[in-house]
């Protein structure tokens, strides 16, 4: 197979696959519209972790697109258009948050005049929480987010076209300022969108949590499609088990980082006993919710913690896919963790749409995903680092593509 040809020559059936997925998403979202009619506060709830789950795949893979454009480096270019291609999901991602808009009332008390007026510390806040700012707010967000996915990926196809040099120059300029604008809108949306959920509490390294988690999410997914890609030429000569040890040793990484920032902001808020900062833990230590909060340590720290230790699992592709699907599921435990408890005080309570609206969200997202994959080569073969990261093996090839 050529590397000029596109995923779509080289994976004919990625159109029947896209198709599946929308479907399936599709399916599930007009089964959820059942789940609407019974319980609307736990519908916005479920579709609410769906969400941010499908964001942060998109999210992710943008602020991995920038650090990679920074840092330079081998590790990167494999991955490079596959991390393009999930970054431009984020129009239609984009449109898919106008349902949180509208059941702002059911995820929000902060949103009820009459409770506001019943409670000091509300009002404190209805200069930030309410509801006018809280959509300007997210309309920047997704401007930055969007304005940078178009800038990015525009000169990403313009390189992989014509090879021009003074690309990558004009890609770091765009991701060195992009990259702090990122962090920014994404930490205030992690406080809008999900800890104000409860708006009594606050923790200043709750946005790097939820960033962390999206880095972590990001990896997972794009391990499992990468090793899947990798069934076929170019893809399977260019993820040599060197590279895949590297993006399992990141994913690692990242676990690491999860668990410790979890366990510090913990450790922290408890150690202070301070009221108004341990409700958010006492809520999450109501009936069932310990166990789940258990669960949490074992298989989102502790089992990818060992696994990822050893160094035959993080270079087989079979045994890394399974580490990061089981990644990827934790990511939804956590994100039922932080989100569910202010729809259910009274103890734990799991509903089926909160395993059916995020599972339809995010085949919807690979539908999406499949769908711009398809239009672009799977590896960038004018990236000016193409053959230091790949090696001998494909250099050839890549003089031979570059030629015609």
């Amino acid at each position: 197979m050529g590397l000029r040809e596109t995923a779509e020559q080289i994976f004919p059936e990625l159109a029947q696959k896209q198709r599946t997925f929308l479907l399936a998403g599709a399916a599930g979202l007009v089964l959820s519209a059942v789940g609407y009619a019974s319980n609307q506060e736990q519908f916005f709830t479920s579709y609410l972790m769906g969400y941010m789950l499908m964001l942060g795949l998109t999210l992710g893979a943008l602020g991995f697109s920038m650090i990679h454009q920074l840092s330079g480096g081998a590790w990167g270019v494999v991955a490079r258009q596959s991390l393009g291609a999930a970054s431009r999901v984020l129009p239609v991602v984009t449109i898919l948050f106008l349902p949180i808009i509208v059941g702002m009332p059911h995820l929000y008390e902060w949103t009820h005049p009459d409770v506001v007026a019943k409670d000091p510390i509300l009002q404190g806040k209805q200069a930030y929480l309410n509801t006018p700012f809280f959509i300007v707010r997210a309309a920047i967000y997704f401007a930055v987010w969007n304005g940078l996915v178009f800038l990015l990926n525009g000169l990403s196809k313009k390189q992989d076209e014509t090879g021009d040099p003074s690309i990558p120059l004009r890609m770091q300029r765009i991701s060195s300022g992009g990259l702090l604008l990122f962090t920014i809108c994404t930490t205030f949306a992690s406080f809008d969108w999900v800890m104000s959920r409860d708006p009594h509490w606050f923790s200043t390294i709750y946005g790097a949590l939820v960033i962390v988690g999206m880095g972590l999410g990001t990896l997972a997914m794009q391990i499992i499609l990468l090793t899947w890609l990798a069934s076929r030429k170019p893809m399977s000569d260019a993820l040599t088990p060197t590279y895949l040890h590297d993006l399992a040793n990141l994913m690692f990484a990242f676990t690491v980082l999860w668990a410790y920032m979890s366990f510090s902001q913990y450790l922290i808020i408890w150690s202070g006993n301070l009221p108004e900062e341990i409700m958010w833990y006492l809520h999450r230590e109501q009936p069932g919710w310990i166990p789940l909060g258990i669960t949490l340590v074992v298989f989102h720290f502790a089992v990818p913690f060992f696994l990822l230790l050893m160094r035959g699992i993080k270079r087989n592709p079979g045994l890394v896919r399974k580490v990061a699907m089981l990644i990827i599921v934790a990511r939804l435990i956590d994100l039922f963790w932080l989100i569910a408890p202010e729809t259910h005080h009274e103890g734990f309570s799991l509903s089926w749409m909160d395993i059916v609206i995020p599972a339809s969200l995010v085949c919807l997202w690979l539908g999406l995903y499949m769908m711009q994959l398809r239009q672009r080569p799977l590896l960038p073969v004018n990236d000016p680092q193409f053959e230091e990261a790949l090696g001998p093996a494909l250099a050839h090839a890549h003089s031979s593509g570059a030629a015609h």
